[in-house]
């Protein structure tokens, strides 16, 4: 039997070493997990470029109306607003005058004839002196551009359309006397079917798509890739697609700005002259375009877009990336991003750079 003060003795030692043996023992610390970030992965595509630049329409032709002889307006041959064909008559001038003046030609030329038919057997005979023979040859000539003239002012009376178009109202009515030097015009036709688009384009924008083409980033395989699209003044899509027809030559010096021409058909007549509209231009396909979601790109303290890829250790790098244009949700990119390489677009609050991430495809991010 152990005595009861040994055994007192005995306890005490085994607490102090059960003490000792926690004291020694390490402290647990908490491990933050890895953090899970969704990861696409970066492929190079062909992609179609396109650019959005301001218009407005211009009329594919235009003509206003003058007379070309003096007189009162007896009628309006045609309804304000109307489409008119070539050729077809919208004003008559009184003609009386004028049909007088041709008649009276074509009497000067029936004498002028009579006489320089007599005076072609009169020749032969040796009975009139040459000089007098071609003085009456020469009346006879300047009787037959009488006529001629006479005629061509008489069917000025008449007043028809040169083109064929919508003609606009008219500035004179019934009872007005117009002269043929007279500055305004008695009204405007424009063919509105097709019609032009004239777009503006900075020189500097020009002259980038110039070297993008010339460098070989992007390419044009046919007349596909001169199609336009409009976007209407109220938001609406015209249904219509155009093709661009020229560049000018010429930069305007106070703008630096280029024109671009478009043509459109405008069956339906819904663009008029003068509308402002927004053009989009195909102006080629890159082949090898890199295109990353837009939610994957951010900013750093200088406003430069950056993004982070997880690369093959498993660790988050930022990367600086070059974003000349968005593409839809996409940005493209130029610089800072090579196929192969997984784009963080999840999780991006939960990432470090240098840290260690575990990456796992995005749930609905494609590139």
């Amino acid at each position: 039997m152990i005595p009861n003060r040994l055994m007192s003795a005995l306890k005490r030692l085994a607490v102090v070493g059960f003490g000792f043996v926690a004291a020694c023992s390490p402290t647990p610390q908490h491990v933050r997990p890895t953090p899970e970030v969704g990861v696409v992965t970066i492929r190079a595509e062909p992609v179609e470029l396109t650019t959005v630049l301001p218009g407005r329409t211009s009329p594919f032709a235009t003509s206003d109306i003058r007379p070309q002889v003096n007189g009162i307006l007896l009628a309006r041959l045609f309804t304000e607003g109307d489409i008119v064909k070539a050729g077809q008559p919208l004003y008559q001038i009184d003609p009386a005058l004028y049909r007088a003046a041709y008649d009276n030609a074509v009497a000067a030329l029936a004498t002028a004839k009579a006489k320089a038919t007599r005076y072609d057997m009169l020749i032969k005979a040796n009975a009139v002196a040459p000089q007098d023979y071609d003085d009456v040859q020469a009346a006879y000539k300047q009787a037959l551009a009488n006529v001629e003239t006479a005629k061509i002012n008489l069917d000025y009376t008449r007043i028809t359309a040169p083109i064929t178009g919508r003609i606009g109202r008219s500035a004179f009515t019934q009872g007005a006397l117009v002269t043929a030097d007279q500055t305004t015009a008695l009204a405007t036709i424009q063919t509105l079917d097709p019609i032009y688009v004239d777009i503006t384009q900075s020189s500097a924008e020009l002259l980038n798509l110039k070297l993008a083409m010339e460098g070989g980033h992007l390419t044009r395989n046919g007349p596909a890739d001169a199609r336009v699209t409009l976007q209407l003044d109220n938001g609406t899509q015209y249904s219509e697609a155009g093709t661009l027809q020229f560049s000018e030559v010429t930069v305007d010096p106070n703008t630096g700005e280029v024109t671009l021409r478009a043509i459109f058909p405008n069956p339906d007549t819904v663009l008029l002259p003068g509308m402002f509209v927004r053009a989009t231009i195909i102006e080629g396909v890159q082949q090898n375009a890199i295109l990353a979601p837009q939610q994957a790109v951010s900013r750093n303290e200088k406003g430069d877009p950056i993004a982070y890829i997880v690369d093959a250790n498993g660790i988050a790098q930022q990367r600086s990336l070059t974003t000349p244009r968005a593409i839809g949700d996409k940005w493209l990119v130029t610089g800072g991003l090579r196929p192969g390489d997984r784009l963080i677009v999840e999780g991006l609050l939960n990432v470090t750079p240098g840290a260690k991430v575990h990456a796992v495809p995005a749930s609905g991010a494609k590139t």
